[in-house]
This record gives C-alpha cells, sequence and structure tokens, in this order.
C-alpha cells in the first residue's frame, strides 16, 4: 500500500502583523497544493518576521517537529520564505536534504540543492 508522504506547511510575512490576511492566503494555497501533490499533513507554522531574521519561532518549532513526525516534505510559498538572503536558504536546503525533507514551493516545483556547492566554491573565490 502507498503512503503519501507526510507534509508540513510553513507560512512567513515580512511584517510585524497579518493586517492584509497574506498568511491565510499562503496557507490555503499550500494546504491546496499539499491536496493536489497527495501529500499528508502532518502540521504547520508561521512567522511574522524579516526575511533575514534570526527569531523565528515557527521555523524553531518546525525544525523540533519535524524528526518526530516524520516530515518528508516542507511546503513554502517561495525560496524567500526559508530566507531572503539566498546563499543562507540554499545552506538551509542542503541541512533540509541531510535530515530527508524534500521542499516543495506552488510557484517553483521542488526546489533543488545543487546550487549550493556552486555557491559555496564561489564564496571561497577572491
Amino acid at each position: 500500500m502507498h503512503q503519501e508522504p507526510k507534509a508540513w506547511i510553513y507560512c512567513r510575512i515580512d511584517a510585524p502583523e497579518d493586517v492584509q490576511g497574506m498568511l491565510k492566503v499562503q496557507r490555503k494555497q499550500l494546504m491546496d497544493y499539499a491536496e493536489q501533490m497527495g501529500f499528508q499533513l502532518k502540521g504547520s507554522s508561521t512567522d511574522l518576521a524579516a526575511g533575514n531574521s534570526d527569531v523565528l519561532p515557527g521555523w524553531e518549532y518546525f525544525l523540533k517537529t519535524a524528526p518526530l513526525q516524520q516530515v518528508e516534505v516542507l511546503l513554502v510559498h517561495n525560496l524567500s520564505q526559508i530566507h531572503r538572503d539566498t546563499c543562507q536558504a540554499l545552506r538551509i536546503l542542503e541541512q533540509l536534504q541531510k535530515m530527508g525533507i524534500a521542499v516543495y514551493s506552488p510557484l517553483e516545483g521542488k526546489l533543488k540543492f545543487g546550487f549550493q556547492r556552486i555557491i559555496g566554491r564561489m564564496e571561497g573565490i577572491q
């Protein structure tokens, strides 16, 4: 019997509060995407913070809970939900890959990790 991959939804906006309801819109879009892709939702978390903020309780909750829930897929609106800095985002994506978690976006499909090595090498070049 085929089991649906276990997924987690992570939403974030760069604002102190969600006055326009953008988190609700993101969450609905990601829930629809999860259903379309055949993912089994195990949970979700949100943050109201800048994309380069180090204080992300929703993200920390995901990182603590994902292994316990055996999460295999993280759903985000787009790559900048992980981090605004592309190099940082790719490092995080590589860490998630090592944890056995694939990252998907309805806007970008499955996010790839291969560029991280190239960027890492470029950062070392003076």
